[in-house]
């Protein structure tokens, strides 16, 4: 990932997303050529000179005060998570650090309280969304058709953002796919911003711009948003239809790794849908598509 570069692509995408009416500006003279505010404009609401601000879009950061960088970001009206991620470019980490990539392990205790919660869906990732660890609701619910041993070796160790845009059963596990590949995109955006000098994390982007033309048009418009609570709609091989409710509750001193646990509603169809696959227990976990329909799968269970 080229941090420099970054800066000024994120830095020109949201310059383009205001309009002049948008922050107060009477937009008068010549035709305007480009959508958006102009450089000349936005260093005048920042209170910075234009050939500063201009550095800043090449990527010449160096010194550039957290004063100044706020300005600009009330500028370009940032949200916070804009805002850090706007930090976090402005100040990479060091070129020379960049590492290959090592296999991430989550602690034993970790472990032992994601197998605690037996009735809800929980699943442990690392700030790439490599899979560390899931109980088996959380593996039935988001991969039952891989081997639920599979984030125990790093070879095979399932990434959740690389399912959701190169798996063709991630394609029919979320209704609502276009929601999901935005919210994948922006919570990638934010984790390189924070880790410009991991390459595992720059191999995962690479690969997916590559594979995925979605990913690529998805990842040029430099969203970013961290994702960590909200709703989910699934449309389970298994049990049918589940509107769940997520919580990404971040693990400290790990370097970025988290737990995603889901919940439902309680007393709602989704509950009881739970339920139903938690009962299916081994017919959830093996690789084969084994039904076609929920009610395919009570027939077998009773």
């Amino acid at each position: 990932m080229d941090t420099p570069a970054e800066l000024g692509d994120f830095l020109r995408t949201r310059r383009a997303a205001l309009r002049p009416e948008d922050v107060g500006l009477v937009p008068y003279g010549r035709t305007r050529r480009v959508p958006g505010l102009r450089r000349e404009e936005l260093a005048q609401l920042a209170g910075v000179s234009v050939a500063y601000y201009t550095r800043l879009e090449q990527g010449q950061a160096a010194g550039a005060s957290d004063e100044v960088l706020d300005a600009i970001a009330r500028a370009l009206r940032l949200s916070a998570d804009e805002h850090r991620h706007l930090r976090n470019l402005a100040r990479p980490g060091r070129a020379a650090r960049r590492r290959a990539p090592r296999p991430a392990t989550a602690g034993a205790g970790v472990r032992q309280l994601v197998a605690a919660m037996s009735a809800v869906p929980a699943v442990i990732v690392d700030h790439r969304f490599d899979v560390l660890g899931w109980n088996p609701l959380g593996h039935a619910l988001l991969a039952g058709h891989l081997d639920a041993d599979s984030p125990d070796r790093p070879a095979d160790r399932p990434n959740t953002q690389r399912l959701l845009f190169l798996d063709a059963h991630a394609r029919e596990l979320y209704p609502r796919w276009e929601t999901e590949a935005r919210r994948a995109v922006s919570a990638l955006r934010l984790a390189a911003g924070e880790h410009p000098e991991d390459r595992g994390l720059a191999e995962l982007i690479g690969e997916l711009t590559m594979k995925s033309e979605e990913f690529a048009a998805l990842w040029s418009r430099h969203p970013v948003r961290d994702c960590t609570s909200g709703t989910k709609a699934f449309h389970h091989p298994v049990v049918g239809a589940l509107e769940l409710s997520f919580e990404m509750m971040r693990l400290p001193d790990t370097g970025g790794q988290g737990v995603i646990a889901f919940s439902a509603e309680p007393g709602s169809a989704s509950e009881a849908a739970l339920r139903l696959l938690g009962a299916a227990g081994g017919l959830a976990g093996r690789r084969e598509r084994l039904v076609s329909s929920p009610e395919e799968t009570r027939s077998r269970m009773y």
